[in-house]
């Protein structure tokens, strides 16, 4: 079975990665399944109805999140809110500058009473990793995540370690901040699906929050929403959303079209369009439909596109060549 936190496994021995389970999730179930999943965000994660969309799109897509904004906005409460309505094992990793590759992804240790080396599994291996500041954990650290987060498994010692499925990693990091920070390089940004701040809240929300609405005293009461089981099955059910072929070109336009602006180094990538078409069949999803439409594709562009962009200025900068990129490509109608 797949290795977990806190088993140890001889080497050279490869975990059978999960499969899975039971029987195919027809598309109605799935779109219900993923609506209570976003109500149950929301009541926890409060005036957040844009960045609880894209968490949980993430999460019915089989993409990774990142979480960038200031601290004391909640980046931490909505990952765990999350992985607790999916039912999840979760593992929480805080970043920091000592932190080691090993750290996250586990050890061979020699056991002399067996005469083998035995692996332990990191924090990794887990089915939500949230991990607070990844951008506080140096470089060496932080490709400890690439093949993670890119091919589902790990390599120690030589040895290959499948992760269980699904796998979602949830990244936070505060852009504002420099000190004890190293920035995040582009191919790390890249694995990430999706991007969204938080942003604070109005008065309204934030008046709630200090009486004990939402945030950690409804996330003590949350109760789990699926199984892990169930949700395999429902990103699998996300894969089976139609997507035209005229919808997957105008997502293919948009990321073509960041290449161009004379403020952008770099563009979004070919994965940034396989991506974004798997995170509009996630929306198309949680709005009840069995297809995508450019709207899907609209809606999540930012969040897909604006933190893989190298441009002047910071994330609003970013967002807002982005904006500009869906403001000007002509999208297809029927």
């Amino acid at each position: 079975m797949t290795a977990m936190p806190g088993t140890t496994v001889g080497r050279g021995a490869v975990p059978v990665r999960e499969h899975v389970p039971g029987a195919p999730m027809d598309l109605l179930e799935a779109a219900k399944l993923a609506r209570d999943l976003h109500d149950a965000v929301g009541r926890v994660v409060l005036g957040a109805p844009g960045p609880v969309t894209v968490a949980v799109v993430a999460a019915v897509s089989g993409g990774h999140l990142l979480i960038e904004d200031v601290p004391g906005t909640g980046k931490t409460v909505l990952g765990r809110t999350l992985a607790t309505a999916l039912g999840a094992q979760l593992s929480r990793i805080q970043g920091h500058t000592d932190l080691l590759p090993t750290d996250v992804t586990g050890v061979s240790v020699y056991a002399p009473d067996r005469g083998e080396w035995q692996f332990h599994p990191g924090p990794v291996f887990a089915h939500v990793v949230l991990l607070d500041e990844l951008n506080r954990t140096p470089p060496r650290t932080q490709s400890a995540f690439l093949e993670a987060m890119a091919e589902e498994q790990v390599t120690v010692d030589g040895d290959r370690w499948p992760l269980p499925r699904p796998h979602l990693v949830i990244a936070t990091q505060n852009p504002a901040e420099q000190l004890g920070t190293f920035p995040l390089v582009e191919s790390q940004l890249d694995r990430f699906a999706l991007a969204t701040p938080l942003g604070y809240p109005d008065a309204g929300t934030e008046v709630r929050l200090a009486l004990g609405e939402g945030g950690h005293d409804e996330l003590s009461r949350l109760a789990p929403i699926c199984t892990t089981n169930d949700w395999a099955r429902l990103v699998a059910a996300c894969g089976r959303v139609r997507v035209d072929p005229a919808v997957a070109a105008y997502a293919v336009q948009l990321t073509r079209a960041t290449r161009e602006p004379p403020s952008v180094r770099l563009g979004a990538s070919p994965r940034a369009s396989i991506t974004m078409v798997r995170s509009a069949q996630g929306h198309a999803l949680l709005d009840g439909r069995s297809y995508t439409t450019p709207d899907d594709v609209q809606a999540v562009a930012v969040a897909s596109l604006a933190h893989r962009l190298v441009a002047e200025g910071g994330p609003a900068e970013r967002a807002a060549v982005v904006g500009e990129v869906v403001r000007t490509t002509p999208a297809p109608r029927p």
